[in-house]
């Protein structure tokens, strides 16, 4: 398929209702469905508005790809996941045809197995503190996973023998029931009640997978962490998933950063912001603080006669922005505290300062 819009594919617009988007795939399928249309290219054209209709009604992959386009898509999904859980039963029984998975077979053939034993995809939530991505950083975790047997090198099959191909299915997996009702021929694949889809027997299972081909393990996995990054940004590793079955790809590790509260600092987006008090003495005469920040304590010049709340910038002391291009700011916000209690020689000079500030104003 080329990288056509899937919208543009169906015919819809980018708002348009689930509805909307299973009526325009009903009356294009009618139109190109290769049990219908005889030409070269329907069968092409009916996998195209297939996938469309796959990933515009599935909610999930329908807000992946507004975000982030096909491509994600592809690298998320495999073929055969892209189709799963689109409700194409109902539609194809309206019309007469088959279901899911006899179209399915017709795209990918006895390739659709494979593609569906595909390891699970994993899901990890890093712990971080801001001072963890003021620079590029490595962090080391540790993700129990599966992992192909090293005892029968994933087979399943007890080493010195082999797994034996199933006599029902002929090593496919699938078995087909032919129906004909009418005009209609259905064809219902489905998994092979003998080998349970996989196309083969184990009739001397390993010791240690037991026949999976697979065994539990915690694997310590080194994770690189861009200089930047805020909470929930996601970093995928490609493989790093559970292991396939019989020699399938294994799925992918996906890392959900989650940052911590600080102590000091809040932060929105790049900036960082904090929060410091300050005498009236120093607001009214002015006064040079010392103020942390992520890359150690900086001095900040207050003028004479700040005010309460009082934002002052420091330049190029918050994170590094996430596209490389130089650093957020900090933020000092001032609060005057008004002392509770005075001396009465601390009354006085106040009294005094104002009739002063008085008379001077008259």
């Amino acid at each position: 398929m080329a990288d056509r819009d899937y919208y543009e594919v169906l015919g819809v617009p980018r708002d348009a209702s689930k509805e909307q988007i299973k009526e325009a795939y009903r009356k294009l399928a009618m139109q190109y469905h290769p049990d219908r249309n005889k030409s070269p290219d329907a069968e092409e054209k009916f996998k195209e508005i297939s996938e469309a209709y796959a990933v515009l009604s599935d909610d999930e992959k329908r807000r992946q790809y507004d975000a982030f386009g096909r491509e994600s898509i592809y690298q998320r999904y495999s073929p055969e996941d892209i189709f799963r859980g689109a409700n194409f039963s109902d539609i194809f029984r309206d019309m007469g045809f088959g279901g899911f998975d006899d179209i399915f077979a017709q795209f990918f053939g006895g390739g659709a197995r494979e593609s569906r034993r595909r390891g699970e995809d994993l899901t990890y939530h890093l712990q971080l503190d801001l001072e963890d991505v003021v620079h590029e950083t490595t962090k080391e975790i540790e993700v129990p996973r599966t992992e192909v047997c090293s005892t029968c090198d994933g087979t399943g099959a007890k080493p010195g023998t082999s797994p034996r191909t199933c006599s029902v299915c002929g090593g496919s997996g699938q078995v087909q029931k032919v129906q004909t009702t009418g005009f209609a021929r259905l064809v219902r694949i489905t998994d092979c009640g003998k080998c349970g889809g996989r196309g083969y027997v184990i009739e001397n299972p390993c010791r240690d997978c037991r026949g999976s081909g697979t065994v539990q393990k915690t694997r310590r996995i080194r994770v690189v962490i861009p200089a930047g990054v805020d909470d929930g940004h996601t970093l995928r590793l490609k493989g790093e998933g559970n292991a396939g079955e019989n020699g399938s790809p294994p799925g992918d590790l996906y890392i959900v950063v989650n940052m911590r509260p600080h102590r000091l600092f809040t932060r929105q987006n790049s900036d960082v912001f904090y929060e410091t008090k300050i005498g009236i003495v120093e607001a009214a005469l002015g006064a040079e603080l010392k103020v942390p920040t992520l890359y150690g304590d900086v001095k900040l010049t207050i003028p004479p006669g700040t005010q309460p709340g009082t934002v002052f910038k420091i330049k190029g002391k918050g994170l590094p922005k996430p596209d490389g291009w130089g650093r957020g700011d900090q933020y000092v916000k001032v609060d005057v505290v008004v002392p509770k209690s005075l001396t009465n020689s601390q009354k006085e000079l106040l009294r005094k300062f104002a009739e002063e500030d008085q008379r001077r104003n008259l």
